[in-house]
């Protein structure tokens, strides 16, 4: 009976021991999640602290990254196309060449003029050309055609070129050899699609009698100062003359042959005939031009052979010219209202 009781106490101690260690377990689980908790709060404020600044980092990159892209000015587009006519256009001037005129002067007037090139700045030329002026002891006439050629180009809003071919040395002048050269050797600096041949003692009054190549070959001196602006004979084809690349080369260009005055014109007009090509001019009333009087130059003189070279271009147009062009290449200089070109020609061959 005592060793019953004694058991029974003994098993009812342990409950109680059993019972208190439970309670002191939930009893430390309790605080330890109480302090617990109250670490981690703070931690949980940082968390949502830094998700907050890391979204409002993230939505003012977007806002500047949208600003920055609403400032950034938008390209202008290619410009566009130069009119067929240009507004500037004013018509019929009158002349006038001031004895005391200075290069200094025409430079003056033509300031978008740089290294003999102008560009429309308000559209894109639809026309670019390159304008080859022979020369040689004719620097006042070069001055005068400058002084009024620039400004008439520029209101017909070309792109354009002045090349002047300056022939050195004393062997006869050859007008015909020079616009070969002056072709071959703008088409090193530029991709032009019209050239004109231009002589240097020619002024156009009209701006109306627009520089830009045709279909076909084109003459644009109908009429000039001395002749009563009527044109010189029927099938003249010399002063100021206008040829694609294309149809320039189809005529295999100009003879080289044409030493001093006369002749090479009709020769180009024969050339082109050949060719099946006809001649377009501008009307009379605007193709109009002031020659600029002038004795005919030493070294210049009337070429004796020029009947004999003309009845023979059907045979020889495809072996003389641009592809038998020879010259000495002196110089290229980039002067500001054109390029010179300086060359120099052996000696004349004879006509066979």
């Amino acid at each position: 009976m005592a060793l019953s009781l004694y058991v029974f106490h003994l098993f009812y101690k342990f409950k109680v021991l059993v019972l208190v260690t439970l309670c002191l377990m939930v009893l430390w689980a309790t605080v330890n999640y109480y302090v617990d908790s109250r670490q981690e709060m703070p931690k949980a404020k940082v968390m949502v602290e830094d998700f907050r600044k890391v979204t409002s980092l993230e939505d003012s990159q977007k806002e500047e990254k949208m600003k920055s892209v609403a400032e950034v000015p938008t390209v202008k587009s290619l410009q566009d196309e130069c009119p067929a006519l240009s507004p500037y256009l004013i018509g019929a001037s009158k002349l006038t060449f001031k004895a005391s005129l200075t290069l200094e002067e025409v430079q003056k007037e033509n300031p978008q003029v740089a290294k003999g090139r102008y560009h429309p700045p308000e559209c894109a030329a639809q026309h670019h050309v390159a304008i080859i002026i022979p020369h040689r002891n004719r620097e006042k006439h070069l001055l005068y055609l400058l002084e009024h050629l620039h400004p008439f180009l520029q209101r017909q809003q070309l792109d354009y070129g002045i090349y002047v071919i300056h022939q050195a040395g004393s062997t006869k002048f050859n007008r015909a050899k020079l616009l070969n050269v002056g072709y071959l050797e703008a088409l090193k600096e530029a991709n032009w699609d019209c050239f004109i041949f231009h002589d240097v003692d020619l002024v156009p009054e009209n701006d109306f009698n627009i520089y830009t190549c045709g279909p076909g070959p084109k003459h644009f001196v109908v009429g000039r100062n001395n002749t009563g602006y009527r044109l010189r004979y029927t099938g003249y084809f010399g002063g100021v003359t206008a040829l694609t690349r294309e149809q320039f080369a189809k005529v295999n260009g100009f003879s080289n042959n044409y030493w001093g005055w006369g002749g090479e014109d009709d020769d180009l007009r024969i050339r082109v005939h050949l060719q099946k090509m006809g001649v377009m001019r501008p009307p009379a009333e605007v193709a109009r031009y002031t020659m600029i009087f002038h004795k005919r130059d030493h070294g210049n003189e009337e070429n004796e052979e020029r009947m004999k070279l003309l009845s023979q271009v059907s045979k020889t147009w495809k072996t003389d010219g641009l592809n038998s062009c020879s010259y000495k290449l002196l110089s290229v200089e980039h002067n500001p209202l054109y390029v010179n070109i300086t060359v120099d020609f052996s000696a004349q061959p004879k006509v066979s």
